[in-house]
């Protein structure tokens, strides 16, 4: 299946130590979803608690938002449970990538399955090399892969010089969750 330049799917990475990652994909998705393109993301870490973009996301149609993490995994004290998650979360993703419904796939903090060894960049890297060729995929999470980060066609690394974190200051809602 050959695309032409403007029909290319791109591979994205937001990676890095900063806050941010999965904000800026959930912007590309916002702004995909505003052109109405058919969306998907799959959330490999967060699950314990309901945030502002799970809640938001049950109530739009073109987007199908499957939250399958366990939580955090230094909150976990079964981290063979979390693996499951990780594993189940992947092949999600192929069965979303491969079935051809979507412009956009967000692949949310997947980036600590590989940390974990739950996951391979390898194995990752061989379903991206055969997604559709018109399919967007969005990587998140720090530390990403060298090989994921050199296949990828944009790689944005997120820092944070300063964080209200660091002052004693607590998670926001609407800002953090």
């Amino acid at each position: 299946m050959s695309s032409s330049p403007d029909k290319k799917g791109l591979i994205l990475v937001f990676t890095g130590p900063g806050k941010g990652k999965t904000t800026a994909a959930l912007g590309i998705l916002f702004r995909a979803l505003g052109r109405g393109m058919k969306c998907g993301v799959v959330q490999f870490l967060k699950g314990k608690w309901e945030t502002g973009e799970r809640k938001f996301a049950k109530t739009i149609a073109d987007l199908d938002f499957h939250v399958m993490g366990l939580g955090f995994t230094w909150e976990s004290d079964d981290l063979d449970s979390d693996k499951k998650a990780a594993r189940s979360a992947w092949e999600k993703s192929c069965d979303m990538i491969f079935s051809e419904n979507y412009k956009i796939l967000i692949l949310d903090e997947i980036t600590y399955a590989f940390h974990y060894g739950w996951l391979t960049p390898e194995e990752v890297s061989d379903v991206l090399f055969r997604k559709p060729t018109d399919l967007h995929i969005i990587i998140t999470g720090r530390n990403c892969p060298t090989l994921l980060t050199d296949m990828a066609d944009l790689v944005t690394l997120i820092e944070s010089p300063k964080h209200p974190y660091k002052n004693g200051i607590p998670a926001q809602l609407g800002i953090d969750y």
